[in-house]
């Protein structure tokens, strides 16, 4: 079986979605499924870290940028010619963009099922768009497969009571390391592991971090990751974090993370709402106690308060006491510290959710009917842009708009410095 998958990659943020898809292609090798992947990206003539990882593992990943293909139309052509090339038994779409929905279109028509992965949820803006078009739209469009990364993302979708389209969950699956991290010896060190994004509410848990550091004796926090609120971060730690152990590490490859949480003792992450909470799952594959927001979906269905790790109520006062139990109780550490690790060893590791993936592909591949030849028409005709979804479906006319707006407001601005007011 050969399966293709597409990601989008960001200069030194690779994401979740991309930490567990390196990972998991080499799962799937080791069961005889072949993979490669087209990969877009931010620049030119950069090679990033999920590239380069695949790559370094021997996978074919064939990848362009945006700046050279600027328009939907022909991001669609670029991907469904790189399809045709090589065509696949499935297509795997593992991020929210539009050509590679709109690709599908006609893979579907000659036979080959598609995939779309939902890992975020209704906090960010483009997940309205994402199943307005292309689970609960046009039948042409919809994929034949939509996989949640969570039970409450599935539900969420399932409430909207989906036609012709195979709904389901499965998470992403993380690697269980043959050994688990240390208990505290004296120190509590604190680890967040993710975008610098403020989705993420980093400037709150750069905030809650320095002042656990700061009230817990015997406590220090590691920052891993990068992203567009890199100097908030940054300017935080000068104001409240100067003197204190806490250290903004910055980008950290791949299969490096699994490494530096052996380190640690307790991951943090306190955003809202998680698709799933992969460094939360990784953190406690390493033996490492996960504290999270109470209420957050995703992160809740496998962070239960007091057995698999802590839960708070805010990134303040609740946190900081969180910290100080893990601190002050070696106990509890411990107990939930092995609770976590015999968690997602039963039902988190890569094994068990590959195993779930290998089922899905056998079943869309027995079901999907005699193959055609791929075939695109000349001129493509999509839907129109989807509001939500703009930022990541650029047309020409778009473009004009712009430059048509950008326009009056400078001839707008011309006459009222001449003319003034009226």
């Amino acid at each position: 079986m050969k399966v293709t998958f597409f990601t989008r990659e960001y200069a030194n943020v690779s994401g979740g979605h991309n930490t567990w898809l390196c990972r998991f292609l080499l799962n799937l090798r080791r069961r005889g499924i072949e993979s490669r992947v087209l990969c877009f990206h931010l620049s030119p003539g950069e090679e990033f870290s999920t590239v380069r990882s695949l790559r370094q593992a021997g996978f074919s990943c064939t990848t362009v940028s945006e700046e050279e293909i600027k328009y939907t139309k022909q991001r669609v052509r670029w991907i469904f010619d790189r399809l045709t090339e090589d065509p696949p038994d499935v297509f795997v779409i593992n991020a929210v963009y539009p050509a590679a929905y709109y690709a599908g279109r006609w893979l579907r028509e000659a036979g080959t099922p598609t995939v779309g992965i939902c890992h975020v949820g209704p906090v960010m803006g483009f997940y309205q768009g994402l199943l307005d078009e292309f689970v609960f739209g046009r039948a042409a469009y919809q994929v034949s497969a939509f996989v949640c990364v969570s039970k409450w993302l599935e539900q969420a979708v399932l409430e909207r009571r989906p036609k012709r389209i195979l709904v389901l969950s499965i998470p992403c699956g993380v690697a269980i390391p043959e050994s688990v991290a240390k208990k505290p010896n004296g120190r509590l060190r604190l680890a967040y592991v993710g975008r610098l994004a403020e989705e993420k509410r980093i400037s709150e848990v750069t905030h809650g971090l320095c002042r656990a550091v700061r009230e817990v004796p015997g406590t220090e926090a590691l920052i891993y990751g990068d992203g567009a609120e890199r100097a908030a971060v940054e300017q935080i730690l000068r104001e409240e974090g100067n003197g204190l152990p806490v250290q903004l590490v910055g980008f950290v490859e791949n299969d490096q993370i699994p490494k530096h949480l052996l380190e640690c003792h307790a991951v943090v992450l306190l955003s809202d709402q998680e698709g799933l909470g992969l460094s939360l799952l990784e953190g406690m594959a390493s033996g490492v106690v996960p504290i999270g927001l109470r209420g957050a979906p995703g992160v809740t269905e496998f962070v239960v308060d007091g057995l698999t790790g802590l839960l708070v109520g805010d990134r303040g006062d609740e946190f900081v006491a969180a910290v100080r139990r893990l601190r002050e109780d070696p106990a509890l550490w411990e107990r939930l510290a092995r609770s976590a690790h015999a968690k997602v060893e039963a039902d988190y590791s890569e094994k068990v959710c590959a195993d779930r993936w290998q089922e899905l592909f056998h079943k869309l591949v027995n079901s999907s009917g005699p193959r055609k030849p791929l075939r695109i028409p000349r001129r493509l005709h999509l839907p129109p842009v989807h509001p939500s979804l703009g930022w990541l479906d650029p047309r020409p006319h778009q473009e004009l708009i712009r430059r048509g707006r950008r326009f009056v407001s400078r001839v707008k601005y011309q006459y009222l410095s001449i003319f003034g007011p009226r």
